[in-house]
């Protein structure tokens, strides 16, 4: 089999980070995710690259009043302990529809995603949902998934891909994406530093130790073959193997080395017929836009080098786990009429 380039993207808005910041301090970057958007969509199609698209189900929506009226039933919605994770409460401020508030709205974005080849629209939770925080429980992780795939089906799409938001994988909840339907996520990087944790589980120093290993091959390529992942699943794992971080003014002198370390994993999925996830947020490219496409046309010429040389393909995360499941049938089958 030949090696395979994945892409995600965790597309999220500010209900991505609106615990953690402010529209005063961010929302530039959000307001320039209107452009950066399109501009990677542009980049994909001319090197014919596929993606993955993981969307915060609120962003599904165009109109405060539709939004309003999707919404879980209050007892299902996530009762952290921490009430500042759930961004329920900052419905009642947020703009009418999208053409007055393109912070919290992202409708016509996810349209441009839809309608261009090769894009899959997969689900980031309904509600930017934290599946390790304490509060939440199964009953209300299953509402919100099911809330995201009814909010897929309005614009026409079966969800069949999940992103857990901040990463924080929860296996007890893999059951209910199955009963949902979705057939693969993105589990994390397997080594210690980058270890599924809770907000409060978090260290500064594990934190360093990923930037760190951002410059310098601290934990290894992280690429996989899909008979790693075939024993487990629907829904199957395709683990993250890079963060895309965003260009940094200050982190610019080691520039070089970051892209290095990426391309490296590249080349060594594309000799090895193994698999290379990449993943960022859209809205990390919302600032400093030509540096970060700079950076990304430099990633994906060197995805066209190594297409012509080992024959390295792009996939969805969705065209992975029909692979796979296309593996099983004649097992299923075998079982279902022995000989």
């Amino acid at each position: 089999m030949p090696g395979t380039f994945v892409i995600s993207l965790d597309y999220e808005l500010f209900w991505g980070v609106r615990d953690k910041r402010t529209l005063a301090g961010y929302g530039a970057n959000i307001l320039g995710t209107r452009e950066a958007v399109p501009a990677m969509l542009d980049l994909f199609r001319a090197h014919q690259v596929r993606a993955t698209w993981a969307t915060v189900g609120f962003l599904f929506f165009d109109q405060k009043a539709e939004l309003l009226a999707n919404l879980p039933a209050l007892a299902l919605q996530p009762a952290y302990a921490n009430a500042n994770l759930s961004p329920y409460p900052a419905l009642a401020g947020i703009g009418l529809d999208e053409a007055t508030d393109p912070y919290h709205f992202g409708l016509d974005l996810l349209r441009r995603i839809q309608a261009t080849p090769g894009q899959e629209i997969a689900t980031h939770t309904f509600c930017h949902y934290y599946a390790l925080e304490r509060g939440q429980t199964a009953n209300t992780f299953r509402a919100d998934l099911a809330a995201a795939v009814a909010a897929g089906r309005r614009i026409g799409v079966e969800i069949k891909s999940l992103v857990f938001p901040r990463n924080q994988y929860n296996a007890e909840y893999l059951a209910i994406g199955a009963e949902l339907g979705l057939t693969s996520y993105r589990g994390n990087e397997p080594h210690w530093i980058y270890k599924e944790r809770s907000e409060e589980q978090q260290a500064l120093w594990k934190r360093g130790a990923r930037l760190l290993d951002a410059y310098i091959n601290l934990s290894g390529h992280h690429t996989f073959r899909l008979a790693d992942v075939a024993g487990a699943g629907p829904p199957y794992n395709l683990p993250a193997s890079r963060f895309l971080r965003p260009w940094s003014r200050r982190l610019a002198a080691a520039e070089e080395l970051r892209l290095r370390r990426i391309e490296a994993g590249m080349t060594h999925a594309a000799r090895t017929g193994e698999i290379f996830h990449l993943w960022w947020h859209p809205e990390n490219f919302g600032a400093n836009l030509p540096q970060n496409l700079a950076n990304l046309r430099r990633l994906l010429a060197h995805f066209d080098h190594l297409r012509k040389a080992h024959g390295f393909e792009s996939a969805t995360m969705a065209e992975l786990a029909e692979r796979l499941l296309a593996q099983r049938a004649p097992q299923t089958l075998a079982s279902t009429f022995p000989s």
